[in-house]
């Protein structure tokens, strides 16, 4: 009994770890197993701190001097050429280089008493509206006021909206004639025709599925722009940006922590012809309203303003960086079928998709972003690299300081 005893005893620490081994193997293992599986599934992405930011904007009408040099063109730092005066000079029969335009224009609060005042560094934005910023997880709420004298409202590419977000208008049910009848575009309201004096409120979210992809850089850039008449409200002048920034990759202010300097340049043919204000221009700045032939067709080439940020021949000022700065360019842009544009810059190259290049392809709607990181220091050229808009003013300088 005594020798039995002591046996058991002595064999103790081996049931022991019989009974360590059976619960690390049956209970522990699979918990933790369970434990890692869940930390690699590739749960969406969101910030941290998600946010709603808010922007106030008015659509509001102003005269837009595409040429503030005429009649000096600062590319050459000599007078505007007779090719090139077709886009520039006024006369009986002609408008010039100052038209009634609509631009979006940020305030500060809904009253929309004072208008937001550009930095210095953002008057290269031109004719462009508010640079919307936002992170992955965040939402949007842009507060709308039309101050024109059109029907007009905003609708974003790229994020998330209900219908009553989407400020586009078209039928979205079978077609019925019948007024007010259930799914006819009358019945649903999107934000697309604010009547003048009106405002609307747009609530756009901001998923993983309107940030950058695996392959794109830390942001990426949208369109925002009327589309009640898209086809004629894209010329009032009303176009801007949307940039949506990975999340957990973004400043308080929504931009992206990898970049020093975001530049935005909007490759567009401004086609006065087609714009809701053509006739209010001939009224305004021909000098014989009554003798201009709207269908002749030098002068509907006068009307084509082939611009960047709605400057044309190098009015464009203000695209500086430094050298070694890390300088994120997001090109857009907007137009008809003439509106293939190939961007290109001297003296220094940028990244797209990981590949170096010094040209970047554009077609309208669509927008490219590009790193560049100059190590090349001056004043340089740059254009769309297609010859006739070349000719027709789409050009200008970016410069790189020490």
């Amino acid at each position: 009994m005594f020798r039995r005893s002591i046996e058991a005893v002595g064999n103790r620490p081996n049931v022991y770890c019989q009974c360590i081994g059976r619960l690390f193997s049956e209970v522990m293992m699979p918990l933790l197993t369970c434990l890692i599986f869940l930390l690699l599934l590739p749960f969406p992405a969101f910030s941290a701190k998600a946010s709603e930011r808010i922007y106030y904007i008015a659509a509001d009408e102003v005269i837009w001097d595409y040429a503030p040099s005429a009649p000096i063109n600062p590319i050459v730092a000599q007078p505007f050429t007779n090719a090139e005066k077709i886009y520039i000079n006024g006369g009986d029969t002609r408008i010039g280089h100052s038209y009634i335009k609509a631009v979006y224009r940020a305030y500060t609060d809904a009253s929309f008493k004072t208008l937001k005042v550009r930095a210095p560094e953002e008057r290269y934005l031109g004719i462009l509206g508010p640079i919307i910023h936002a992170e992955v997880g965040d939402t949007i709420k842009v507060v709308f006021r039309n101050n024109t004298h059109l029907a007009l409202g905003i609708h974003p590419h790229g994020v998330r909206y209900d219908k009553s977000s989407e400020g586009a208008h078209y039928a979205t049910g079978n077609g019925s004639p019948e007024p007010g009848a259930a799914g006819t575009a009358a019945t649903i309201e999107t934000g697309a025709h604010v009547l003048p004096g009106n405002e609307y409120t747009y609530h756009w979210n901001v998923p993983e599925q309107a940030g950058p992809g695996p392959l794109d850089p830390d942001s990426i850039v949208w369109l925002y722009h009327p589309h009640d008449h898209e086809s004629v409200d894209i010329y009032t002048g009303l176009v801007g940006a949307i940039v949506v920034t990975r999340a957990g990759h973004a400043k308080p202010d929504g931009t992206p922590k990898d970049v020093d300097r975001e530049l935005f340049v909007l490759f567009m043919i401004f086609d006065e012809n087609l714009s809701p204000y053509l006739r209010a221009n001939i009224k305004r700045f021909a000098g014989t309203p009554g003798g201009v032939q709207l269908e002749a067709d030098d002068f509907k080439e006068s009307n084509k303003k082939h611009a960047l940020n709605g400057f044309i021949y190098g009015n464009l000022d203000g695209l500086t960086m430094r050298r070694n700065q890390r300088v994120r360019w997001y090109l857009l842009a907007l137009g008809n079928e003439d509106d293939v544009h190939t961007a290109h810059w001297h003296g220094n190259t940028v990244l797209r998709h990981g590949s170096r290049t010094d040209t970047v392809g554009l077609l309208p709607a669509l927008t490219e972003v590009v790193d560049m990181k100059p190590y090349n220091p001056g004043v340089w050229m740059f254009h769309c690299h297609v010859a006739d808009h070349m000719a027709a003013g789409m050009m200008t300088r970016y410069t790189v300081t020490e």
